[in-house]
């Protein structure tokens, strides 16, 4: 019914429920949802001439259950009355209404979905924030331990004897000093004497399992000692103070001892092994007494000066070095009767090497040797080394026993103190047009490089007018300039830039045609000179090649060059395998016992195993 004063429309609902029972209920338009429609909406002007007008609903939001929502159905299925139904909307109906009722809906599941997924994205970068966080704070190194199976493993304090015993022996020595001091004598014995017996039960010790059994009885024994030791004698200034001293102390011969290790491992670093002189010796013996020495002059071959062929040269006084550069360039060579190497060593192995090569000559490849002496144009009239290798300042500054810059004052440069600076084989390198006049480009090659792979792809690298080829060392801050000239003094300042990246001598292609029209080896004298007095660099050859070939050098792809297996025990062993040349640079050769062994068989297996020579003089692989 329409009622003008309500405004509304009486509706008498039929439905059955769930059961199939047919009910009705009276209800209001206005009680219904928005979803309810009229399918024959009347013009209120035509309804006021009539009382009554019969009306079809229809449910157009079909998820809803009709009156489950809106309604509250009596429980009597005769009797229904308008105050027992619940209202939940209070709105007249209109289509306008439910249009903005459904895009309002649509935009809350939108809504809420977008939410769901941000909030799944946020639990994301919480977990992974986590995970990284747990990483950061995880130490997966087992300190001390090789295997954390290992039987001491179990106990974290498997020393804690051993520290024990040495923290007892650092308290024994104070005390027996204050007790010295005191004139107790008896004390200052009976401290001694428990020192000792403790020294002798640690022994070599490194952990308690390799301690005595009656360590743990010397333990207690030394305890009772210091116990009565503290009673006499303990005063915590007087203790502080000796304990301090001994701090110095021990400082002291600290330093004293990385002084004197520096020495010794420099000294046995250039010491030639016993096995080494020995392979020279017979091998002279042998040159002489077969009368080799006789051969006035060697048959011409073209191939020395051929500029199509590869050219290497090697300046060495070490014939089995020598040999391993050799055999290990000859044997990754895809074609090896195009290689030729130059060497050039000195007058006293010249007769050594010349016999190796004679009996050991590597197949199809074609060797060169020479003695450095047969240059006549190398005099100290033209070569500027030549004449400040023999003024007497520079043979004072190695051979003079008293001088004030030996062992204390020149610790932090023993390296530049090597004999092997006297030698003009180590600044050849700098005259490779002169040694080789008809040459085009030649590769020159360290006495302490192991080659893993063809070379010959590096005389077809372009190098872009410059004159070398190398590998650049600079990482962040180190190997460059600053580190291998004094850039304290002005001409350095004026000409070089302290943060220029250095590189790398031991394997280095060369222009010469370009090196000729440069006229590097003027550049070369003409730094020499300056630096007579030492004081634009220390000697040796890799600054003045900086400075010689600054601005003219190519940089080459790492992988043609690995340096530091002299040295640093911790490369990377891919790096190392998939390089070109490795470099043992640094003190610990690979024919010395200061050799890092994990480096060593990368040399040893070109050694020529079953060599004659090499058995007499006891050198294995």
């Amino acid at each position: 019914m329409f009622n003008d004063n309500e405004k509304d429309l009486d509706i008498i609902a039929t439905y059955s429920d769930v059961s199939g029972t047919i009910r009705t209920c009276r209800v209001k338009m206005k009680d219904l949802s928005a979803s309810w429609v009229l399918e024959n909406p009347i013009n209120v002007d035509k309804v006021q001439g009539s009382q009554v007008q019969v009306l079809k609903l229809k449910d157009t939001y079909q998820t809803s259950t009709p009156f489950q929502e809106n309604v509250e159905q009596s429980t009597d299925d005769q009797q229904f009355q308008e105050g027992e139904i619940l209202s939940h909307r209070q709105t007249y109906w209109s289509p306008v209404k439910f249009k903005r009722q459904i895009l309002r809906q649509k935009r809350r599941d939108l809504r809420t979905a977008e939410l769901v997924r941000q909030d799944k994205e946020v639990n994301k970068e919480l977990q992974a924030t986590e995970a990284i966080e747990s990483l950061k704070n995880m130490d997966p190194v087992v300190k001390g331990k090789y295997s954390i199976w290992r039987k001491d493993f179990e106990n974290p304090n498997a020393d804690s004897t051993l520290k024990l015993m040495r923290d007892q022996i650092i308290m024994a020595k104070a005390y027996a000093n204050i007790a010295f001091s005191k004139k107790q004598t008896v004390l200052y014995n009976s401290l001694l004497k428990q020192v000792m017996e403790s020294l002798n039960v640690i022994g070599e010790a490194n952990s308690d399992a390799d301690l005595h059994p009656s360590s743990l009885d010397r333990a207690k024994a030394m305890g009772h000692a210091l116990s009565v030791a503290k009673d006499e004698l303990y005063n915590c200034f007087t203790v502080e103070r000796k304990l301090q001293a001994m701090l110095v102390t021990t400082e002291d011969n600290l330093e004293s001892q990385k002084k004197r290790s520096a020495f010794l491992i420099q000294l046995a670093a250039k010491t030639v092994p016993k096995p080494l002189h020995c392979l020279s010796l017979q091998l002279s013996a042998d040159y002489y007494f077969h009368g080799y020495y006789q051969t006035k002059q060697e048959p011409y071959n073209e191939k020395l000066e051929d500029p199509s062929l590869y050219h290497y040269a090697i300046f060495s006084d070490n014939v089995l070095a020598t040999s391993v550069v050799v055999n290990s360039t000859v044997l990754h060579a895809n074609e090896p009767e195009k290689h030729v190497f130059h060497i050039v060593t000195d007058k006293l192995n010249f007769a050594a090497m010349k016999m190796w090569f004679l009996v050991n000559s590597p197949r199809n490849a074609t060797i060169q040797v020479d003695n450095i002496d047969d240059f006549k144009w190398m005099n100290s009239s033209y070569c500027s080394v030549l004449r400040q290798l023999e003024s007497v300042r520079i043979k004072d500054y190695y051979f003079k026993a008293n001088h004030p810059s030996t062992l204390s004052d020149g610790a932090d440069h023993l390296k530049y103190r090597n004999p092997k600076y006297l030698s003009i084989l180590n600044h050849l390198r700098f005259y490779l047009p002169e040694v080789h006049p008809k040459l085009d480009k030649i590769l020159f090659l360290d006495d302490d490089i192991v080659v893993q792979k063809d070379l010959t792809p590096l005389w077809d690298v372009d190098l872009k007018g410059m004159v070398n080829g190398a590998v650049e060392t600079c990482k962040e801050s180190f190997h460059r300039f600053d580190k291998y000239l004094n850039f304290s003094n002005p001409i350095i300042i004026e000409n070089f830039n302290p943060n220029a990246c250095g590189w790398a001598f031991g394997m280095n292609i060369f222009d010469l045609k370009e090196w000729r029209k440069r006229n590097i080896t003027a550049i070369y004298h003409h730094w020499q000179d300056l630096n007579d007095d030492r004081t634009l660099w220390k000697l040796g050859t890799l600054p003045p090649g900086l400075i010689t070939f600054y601005n003219l050098t190519h940089p080459l792809d790492r992988k043609w060059h690995v340096l530091g297996l002299g040295y640093d025990p911790a490369l990377n062993r891919t790096e190392i395998e998939n390089a070109a040349v490795i470099h043992y640079n640094g003190n610990y050769k690979p024919w010395l016992d200061l050799a890092v062994s994990k480096y060593q068989s990368y040399w040893s297996k070109y050694v020529s195993s079953g060599n004659y020579y090499l058995q007499r003089c006891n050198i294995s692989e």
